[in-house]
């Protein structure tokens, strides 16, 4: 008889701690997402350009999204270099250089697109600009 007690006795607190457990507010976390994508500016240089042949071109900008990107990818078109994919790991501002080489390419045109993914997995516009080599 004893037993069976010991099982009423413990349905009894489990459905207490259930009920109270119940009744209080729970944590809930704000998204942050915008439904937007990231935001590529390619800010050196400032628009198409022509170089002369040589060890490289700089090709510079920022990333930003404020929830968080996830990765950038650049895309090289014409030319010799090529770059992975950049992991930023949910930071909401990423910069970016890259040396792309012209040595050898006189007269031609390379063409370097950059896009991005933000943690929500939406992408954002793809930025280009059109290098000219002399």
């Amino acid at each position: 008889m004893l037993f069976p007690l010991r099982i009423r006795f413990a349905s009894v607190g489990t459905g207490l701690l259930f009920l109270a457990c119940s009744g209080r507010d729970r944590l809930t976390f704000p998204t942050s997402d915008d439904g937007l994508g990231p935001d590529v500016t390619i800010t050196d240089p400032s628009q198409d350009t022509t170089v002369s042949a040589g060890p490289a071109a700089l090709i510079a900008g920022r990333v930003v999204d404020s929830d968080g990107i996830d990765t950038v990818y650049f895309d090289v078109q014409g030319g010799l270099s090529s770059f992975p994919p950049l992991l930023a790991n949910g930071a909401d501002t990423v910069t970016f250089s890259l040396p792309v080489t012209t040595n050898g390419l006189a007269g031609s045109t390379i063409t370097i697109a950059i896009s991005a993914v933000n943690l929500a997995a939406i992408h954002g516009d793809t930025v280009s600009r059109q290098v000219t080599v002399q």
